[in-house]
């Protein structure tokens, strides 16, 4: 059921459905000749879409709309059912009808209100001259023992996801599943989340449903030569996909966007021996501790970013065999990550100069500010006041006015700390959650910041970078002539 109706975010038997239930509730207040045909064509509608949604997979936004029609059914087919059987037809004097068919509307307008809460997520089509293919790796750091757990002999593994430009797929070619490989990692991932934000799984059951406009291990395109490179590190609990839009906007322009999954963090991830890790970073409550083990699992996800590229280094020179193979530019990378991610970015970007640039999502800068960074810095945030928090601001600017290149921090009307993720795309439209801007502006917004910023410092493209910058909210530069 991938098929989505624009606006309404339901799918076409879902349609049916809740129209064949609308239609039940009508047919009592149509004209004698009309309702014996409605009456009889919407139960036939409804139970048909009834079946087809189980055998789809029967969301629970639709069971209100069933049980509305399933209400209003016996009212609707009884006066039919008499007439045939020669006895009058008795049908309920209007004012004791009345209640009846608004509670039923009622009921079945639930339905739609909460599939637009809570949708199957319908992803932008990608701007760029270049299909997306994808897949995903998995590598173990054999010099790194595994800190979050007790054996010894445990070796640091990560999983990676990569959005690459690809070649056009087939007419009719599956998309890729969001949130995992297959539909069952996509629920395990999708119910980890929501425990990881105290909801109840079956409330966002919409999202492991959902498909991208990648393909799994489509052919890589033979046009653009090298493709730059762009790390991702997600947020605290976060996963690899939780910025799929993004990936897929920038892949489609010819970049090719490795994001990871760290191990005993990410809410859940899944092994390609099928285990599923679980997080165990949890805040204690105390502002101290939780500022000492921010930085150190900070450090950790640091760690894991240099290796990741140490790894696509190999992966590009031909080392580990792959179809990328000769076709990424090790000289071109950048370093992202959303909020603890971009603390991460930032922090591998100090530590590995083999990143030519960081994008800070939102992204509070835990551990030491030291050493400097040496490349060029694009933060972007929500509205942020001494108010909301004191320590940010003056933390996130001591840092990029460290920068011995230039830095960027742009502040964006109208986005919360989910904005810069897909959460848009798939939670409810509450400002306070997801910003303000809205689930189309949202993704773009994003991608359009941070893909001026890539264009500008991996490949050199001439133009107006604050200015670009400048037009999509609040921008302050820092100078590295500023901090002297």
């Amino acid at each position: 059921m991938t098929e989505i109706v624009a606006g309404l975010y339901m799918s076409p038997p879902e349609v049916l459905a809740l129209s064949a239930a609308a239609a039940l509730v009508v047919a009592r207040w149509l004209a004698p000749a009309a309702r014996p045909p409605v009456t009889i064509a919407a139960a036939g509608v409804l139970a048909l879409s009834a079946i087809v949604l189980s055998v789809l997979g029967l969301r629970w936004q639709m069971l209100p709309v069933l049980a509305g029609g399933a209400v209003a059914l016996p009212f609707a087919l009884s006066p039919l059912l008499r007439s045939r059987t020669g006895r009058p037809a008795w049908r309920a004097r209007w004012w004791l009808a009345l209640p009846g068919s608004v509670a039923c509307a009622g009921l079945i307008a639930t339905g739609p209100g909460a599939a637009w809460a809570f949708p199957v997520p319908v992803f932008p089509e990608p701007s760029g001259g270049f299909p997306v293919g994808t897949r995903v790796a998995q590598w173990t750091d054999p010099r790194r023992p595994e800190s979050f757990t007790a054996d010894p002999h445990d070796r640091r593994t990560v999983v990676v996801q990569l959005w690459y430009p690809a070649r056009k797929s087939p007419a009719g070619t599956r998309r890729a599943q969001y949130l995992g490989r297959t539909e069952d990692e996509a629920r395990t991932v999708s119910d980890a989340l929501a425990r990881q934000v105290g909801l109840p799984g079956f409330l966002v059951d919409g999202v492991p449903r959902a498909h991208t406009h990648a393909v799994f291990n489509a052919p890589v395109s033979d046009r653009g030569g090298r493709f730059p490179v762009v790390l991702f590190s997600p947020g605290s609990g976060g996963v690899r996909t939780q910025n799929t839009a993004w990936a897929e906007e920038l892949a489609s322009h010819g970049y090719v966007v490795a994001a990871l999954d760290h191990p005993y963090d990410s809410a859940a991830v899944v092994l390609t021996d099928g285990r599923a890790i679980r997080t165990r970073t949890a805040s204690t409550g105390d502002r101290d501790k939780d500022t000492a083990l921010s930085a150190g699992w900070t450090a950790v996800r640091a760690a894991d970013l240099s290796f990741v590229l140490t790894q696509l280094d190999r992966l590009g020179g031909g080392e580990i065999a792959d179809p990328l193979t000769g076709r990424l530019d090790a000289g071109r990378v950048a370093v992202t990550g959303h909020s603890m991610g971009g603390a991460a970015a930032l922090r591998a970007a100090r530590q590995d100069h083999r990143f030519d640039a960081v994008i800070d999502l939102d992204g509070y800068p835990h551990g030491p500010l030291s050493p400097s960074l040496h490349q060029p810095t694009l933060a972007l945030t929500q509205a942020i006041t001494p108010g909301t928090d004191p320590r940010y601001l003056p933390r996130l600017t001591a840092a990029l006015k460290l920068n011995t290149l230039t830095s960027y921090r742009l502040t964006i009307p109208g986005a919360a700390h989910l904005t810069f993720t897909d959460g848009p795309l798939y939670l409810p439209p509450v400002p306070s959650i997801v910003g303000s801007l809205g689930r189309t502006e949202s993704p773009r917004v994003v991608a359009a910041t941070t893909l001026a910023f890539l264009d500008s410092t991996l490949r050199h493209t001439p133009g107006d970078l604050a200015g670009v910058l400048s037009s999509y909210g609040n921008l302050s530069v820092h100078h590295p002539d500023d901090s002297r």
